[in-house]
């Protein structure tokens, strides 16, 4: 008897594929059997090599070189694709990233994509001087305008920035703000749920685990006491945190903490990060008045 035919490969857009999360999001999608169109602005630049070197890359992954600020760029890159994941962020924020995700949406009417699932920040819910400070942020919440205008060029890698700050023994004091954290492959694995699961027009929050910048410190204390934990901790006014149970309900299991931290710490180890130039302290977690 005849085998069946495999079923036809779903093929979908992934933007900013040599980013971080990009990156990751192309790894598990290629492991789950997609065909994927990946954007980079360069298909040669050596840095975006490893994407070809990923499993399944060379019958399933196919690189094009795209930028969100030129619309007509992605044409070719979303032909034929049934959905689309938008990872990518120019680096300056706001108002290139609202023109960038209007250029996706024009591209994916065109094209006729069926989904598009696009990535946002913390900035998009936690921003708001008119929500009260003991509000759980949820999918409900909206920053206001002007705040991210304030708050924009502080939003980038800032946990990892902590992270880095913690590792190196800082000067500065560190308040003692809530502290939203996620592994990026519990990102990747959260996108692709929603792509499958999650019906139009929905938000959801992808966060680790709820804790302050105290609880932070004090596992990481525990589990890397050779550090120099030099920096003070002060308490100031901050919101109470965030929730994912929206995420959770539709089947999202994030990593535990720990696991987190170590592929964290001996990352950041392994690229030299902690041996270079002093790290700043990102603007979310300085104290006012606190010694730059």
């Amino acid at each position: 008897m005849t085998p069946p035919p495999p079923p036809p490969r779903r093929l979908v857009c992934v933007t900013g594929a040599g980013g971080f999360i990009g990156s990751w999001l192309v790894k598990l999608l290629l492991s789950r059997g997609y065909a994927v169109h990946a954007t980079v602005r360069d298909p040669h630049d050596p840095k975006n090599a490893f994407l070809k070197q990923l499993e399944n890359a060379p019958e399933n992954l196919r690189l094009f070189k795209a930028d969100v600020l030129d619309g007509g760029s992605l044409t070719a890159a979303f032909a034929g694709c049934e959905g689309v994941f938008h990872p990518a962020t120019p680096k300056e924020m706001l108002d290139p990233a609202v023109k960038g995700t209007r250029n996706v949406l024009e591209a994916c009417s065109a094209a006729g994509v069926q989904k598009l699932v696009v990535v946002s920040s913390i900035g998009a819910v936690c921003f708001n001087p008119s929500l009260p400070r003991d509000r759980i942020i949820d999918e409900t919440c909206w920053s206001d305008k002007k705040s991210c205008k304030e708050n924009e060029t502080v939003l980038l890698s800032t946990s990892s920035k902590v992270l880095l700050y913690v590792m190196k023994g800082g000067p500065d004091a560190i308040g003692n703000t809530f502290f939203p954290i996620v592994d990026v492959r519990d990102v990747a694995d959260a996108l692709l749920l929603v792509y499958d699961k999650a019906g139009p027009s929905e938000r959801y929050i992808c966060s680790q685990e709820q804790m302050d910048t105290k609880d932070f410190l004090d596992l990481m204390k525990s589990m890397y006491p050779n550090y120099s934990y030099t920096f003070k901790v002060v308490d100031v006014d901050t919101r109470v945190g965030l929730t994912s149970e929206k995420l959770k309900k539709l089947g999202w299991k994030p990593r535990k903490l720990e696991e987190t931290l170590v592929d964290s710490v001996e990352s950041h180890e392994k690229a030299g990060l902690v041996d270079d130039e002093p790290c700043r302290l990102p603007y979310l977690y300085r104290v006012p008045d606190a010694q730059e």
